[in-house]
């Protein structure tokens, strides 16, 4: 299956097998780079993500999906913002594969990036995991491919910890009022709550049962796993129809940029790690 989306805030291409540098280069051409952005100083240590890459191939790591962020200023366009969620070779079959997220530009908009992920094929989803503590990031200095592929291996041994979480959520039983309670703190994720950080919040155009209710049958089991999923993957591709602050009908929309797509499914991971621990304690 290939699967590419054009949307407001970045370009992105997906597939069942690992992606070809034919098919990147079309979706992400900044990948492919051939020099830093002008607006960079000599200190910059430039080296083309096309590099790493072929790096994090030859260790056994393969690109399944790609994204470039949409620019305003056309001169950017060769030099902004990627992302590349990458798997191992022994992770490629998996039901739930783990996956390392890499992010970058060439145009100082972002330092290399190092996260775990995992994709889940039910849904054909990708998940932001772990906390932020746990992101390895890389500044354009010295010997920067070799760090990532250390990175790489770091975040490797990342996934443990990840599997663990994974399975306590699965391990936990929510009755109908503690999964009311994930999707309400999650459209406060989603829509602000009036603290420090989210000073003007917006009434959520949604309700909670509304985020709750799965796109597919396997998506019906009522542990914290699956409704953590359900909730992800409404609030993130959107489409849910509801009323805007004027009471007009209206959809929600696709969180479709870079740096939104990944705080808000890292946020929701975070939300739903908590909720694990507590009804763990």
């Amino acid at each position: 299956m290939l699967a590419s989306r054009m949307a407001r805030g970045f370009t992105s291409l997906r597939t069942d097998v690992p992606l070809t540098d034919d098919q990147i280069r079309r979706v992400a051409p900044s990948i492919f780079a051939e020099d830093k952005h002008e607006s960079r100083s000599a200190r910059y240590a430039y080296i083309p993500t096309s590099h790493v890459l072929a790096k994090l191939r030859d260790e056994g790591f393969q690109p399944f999906m790609v994204a470039q962020a949409r620019v305003r200023d056309e001169g950017k366009r060769e030099h902004a913002k990627h992302l590349i969620r990458l798997r191992h070779a022994n992770q490629i079959a998996a039901t739930e594969a783990n996956e390392i997220i890499l992010l970058n530009s060439h145009d100082g908009s972002s330092s290399y990036q190092m996260m775990s992920g995992q994709f889940r094929f039910v849904c054909a989803n990708g998940l932001v995991c772990g906390h932020t503590d746990n992101d390895i990031r890389i500044r354009h200095k010295g010997d920067v491919v070799g760090d990532v592929i250390e990175g790489a291996f770091r975040v490797l041994d990342d996934f443990e910890a990840v599997a663990e979480e994974r399975e306590g959520m699965k391990a936990l039983t929510l009755d109908p009022a503690l999964q009311q309670v994930f999707a309400r703190s999650a459209l406060a994720l989603r829509y602000g709550t009036g603290d420090e950080e989210t000073p003007t919040p917006v009434a959520a155009p949604i309700t909670e049962t509304q985020l709750l209710r799965p796109q597919r049958m396997e998506d019906t089991k009522p542990d914290l796993w699956t409704t953590f999923n359900v909730v992800q993957e409404n609030m993130i591709r959107g489409g849910l129809r509801g009323r805007n602050a004027n009471g007009g009908r209206m959809r929600t929309r696709e969180v479709t940029g870079i740096d939104q797509n990944v705080k808000l499914n890292r946020a929701l991971w975070v939300l739903a790690d908590e909720m694990r621990k507590l009804m763990k304690g």
